[in-house]
């Protein structure tokens, strides 16, 4: 059995389920979640069946798709209801979201970096004025509180103590949070429970750096709850669900489809359009049933008026729309109201889409970079697009596999990774044959992944012969499409990088990411850092060398009372600490990133935080 064979389960039915158990019981939970995901499944419409035994079953009804109360859980064997099989059961199906958001980028919420993290957590008082901003109510900062102390526990304990009582406690104060409309900050609990278990299941997807990321947002945004006041807070709080607003009539032109496959088991397919002011926007169908239903909405009809295109259709014809209604983040909205025919469509080589490709690359890369920062708020939608025009250079082999490397405009070198290597989508095998053609010259769409050099996730690219388009998620390349490699090839070098890839920052970025798996008191055991704080300090970062001497002193501390017994650890101290490290690295990272994309302006930039 595996999580995606079972429906998702509401965050309150897991907490609920694991609160109910007897403290005995909870020690076996993570045991049994365990010896649960070997056992077979069945489904029947919309209960799922778990054979616990050769005699016992455990039955997920889940009308609509979702368990959403503890009863739907119902398990034959003698000690039900108060049995560890409910329990284990919830925590090992995926975790549902009242308000799932698919995006482009990998299940992970990106929020603004602030500055790092005030260690005095002492809620400001609004001004006694009646025309003082809106704050957080008294039940809003609670409901925050419970976050961070949620956030902390995980970091005090790390991947291998943060078992399904850890995570039902998250899941609780994610379902607090959005009863007291903080949506954000409960998204990001959710997103940490999701990883979390996909750590611990040994989920080959799996990377350190998205909890690393998902756990600062967590703790960043549980903090600014009590500190936001006016549009801040507004963009603290967040939306449950975007509000769709009219737009009159509309004409759209396709540009491309990307497949869309989640952590959460959700699949399916974006189409994006532009309108003829260059706007972009979405169409999309996203639901449960991961890479299988993606690869069948593909060559379905999109949601939206009378239109009989299918999503590949569309990303390549053109539609005109009345009554449109448009999401901030540029969902078009399927309403009753919404009127939409087919209609022309443009190349990318004409207007209005031809645009699109006319922003130098420099300045892309810096309007991708204020959408996709990890800490930003939420912004409209498209903006971690880049549109280039490149020459091909061939393959670079990397420690995660193998990219594609292109040269851009101005002489920049860009690397191409796959946005899915689900072998099921094209990807791969797209980038593995383009890069047998070096000199081939394509117009591409990527996303923008930030690095200390540039990088892009290739999306769709023209077609090497010049006739048309592909969708690289779903459109399969042949070698008979590449040019003839027979021909002469002329190949610019590469832009010599200069980006602070050998930046001794990655000495305070390898404490904050080791703290994830085992925890603060692993951290407190790696010893003095006074060479590794001496060598920042000479790159002239002074604040990174500060900041690692107080993380790793904040988790070897332990005090002791009068009788020399360990006094609790101060996880609220550590966590505030591992927060201002990881919110300053991630702001290093993105400077340089934004370096590497602009290197012909002064190279100061480029050369923060290089080695010593």
């Amino acid at each position: 059995m595996t999580a995606a064979q079972l429906p998702p389960v509401a965050p309150e039915v897991t907490a609920t389920l694991v609160e109910d158990l007897s403290p005995r019981l909870r020690k076996r939970l993570d045991a049994a979640v365990t010896k649960l995901g070997a056992r077979p499944t069945h489904r029947d419409g919309d209960t799922v069946t778990i054979a616990v035994d050769d005699e016992t079953e455990l039955r997920l009804h889940a009308p609509g798709g979702v368990v959403t109360t503890a009863d739907a859980i119902s398990c034959g064997c003698l000690l039900a209801p108060a049995c560890v099989h409910r329990a284990a059961a919830a925590c090992a199906a995926p975790t549902a979201d009242p308000a799932p958001e698919p995006a482009g980028r990998p299940d992970r919420a990106v929020p603004e970096p602030a500055p790092t993290a005030d260690p005095a957590r002492t809620p400001t008082p609004a001004p006694d004025s009646a025309a003082s901003p809106e704050v957080a109510s008294p039940a809003q900062r609670a409901a925050a509180d419970a976050l961070w102390s949620a956030g902390a526990a995980v970091l005090e304990a790390g991947v291998d103590g943060a078992g399904a009582v850890t995570q039902a406690v998250l899941l609780r104060a994610a379902h607090t949070a959005r009863l007291r409309q903080l949506p954000r900050a409960a998204g990001a609990a959710l997103s940490v429970v999701t990883l979390l278990r996909a750590a611990r299941a040994g989920d080959p997807s799996y990377r350190t750096a998205d909890l690393v990321t998902a756990l600062a947002e967590l703790l960043g945004t549980a903090h600014r709850v009590g500190t936001a006041s006016g549009a801040e807070l507004a963009a603290v709080r967040g939306r449950a669900r975007r509000p769709y607003s009219p737009d009159g009539s509309m004409r759209l032109y396709g540009l491309f489809t990307e497949p869309v496959v989640t952590d959460s088991g959700h699949g399916g397919a974006r189409t994006w359009v532009a309108g003829s002011d260059g706007r972009l926007c979405t169409v999309g169908d996203v639901a449960p049933g991961g890479v299988a239903r993606a690869l069948g909405v593909a060559d379905r009809a999109v949601r939206l008026g009378d239109s009989a295109l299918t999503h590949r259709e569309l990303g390549r014809a053109g539609l005109a729309v009345s009554g449109a209604t448009v999401s901030p983040d540029g969902r078009l909205g399927a309403g009753k109201g919404v009127k939409a025919v087919s209609a022309r469509g443009a190349a990318w080589t004409d207007p209005p889409l031809a645009a699109l490709w006319d922003t130098p690359p420099s300045e892309q890369a810096a309007r991708a970079l204020r959408s996709i920062s990890r800490y930003a708020d939420p912004e409209g939608g498209g903006g971690d697009l880049l549109f280039l025009d490149v020459e091909l250079l061939g393959a670079v082999r990397e420690s995660a596999g193998t990219c594609l490397l292109a040269l851009c405009e101005g002489g920049t070198a860009v690397r191409l990774t796959v946005a899915d290597d689900d072998p099921a989508l094209a990807h791969r095998d797209n980038l593995t044959l383009l890069a047998t053609a070096p000199g081939t010259r394509l117009r591409i769409i990527g996303r923008l992944v930030p690095a200390p050099h540039p990088r892009l996730t290739l999306l769709a690219c023209s077609h090497p012969t010049g006739q048309g388009t592909i969708d690289l998620g779903f459109d399969r390349l042949r070698r008979a499409d590449l040019p003839d490699p027979a021909a002469p090839v002329h190949l610019a070098p590469p832009q010599p990088d200069s980006s602070g890839a050998h930046s001794p920052l990655y000495l305070l970025e390898r404490r904050v990411e080791q703290t994830v798996p085992a925890g603060r008191a692993a951290l407190g055991m790696l010893g003095d850092v006074t060479a590794e704080t001496r060598r920042i300090r000479r790159a002239g970062l002074p604040t990174a060398a500060g900041l690692l001497a107080a993380l790793c002193a904040s988790a070897a501390q332990r005090e002791r009372d009068l009788f020399g017994r360990l006094l609790p650890a101060d996880t609220d101290g550590f966590a505030t600490y591992w927060l201002s490290a990881a919110r300053y690295t991630a702001a290093v990272a993105e400077s340089l990133c934004a370096a590497a994309w602009n290197p012909t302006r002064d190279g100061q930039a480029a050369h923060v935080g290089r080695g010593a």
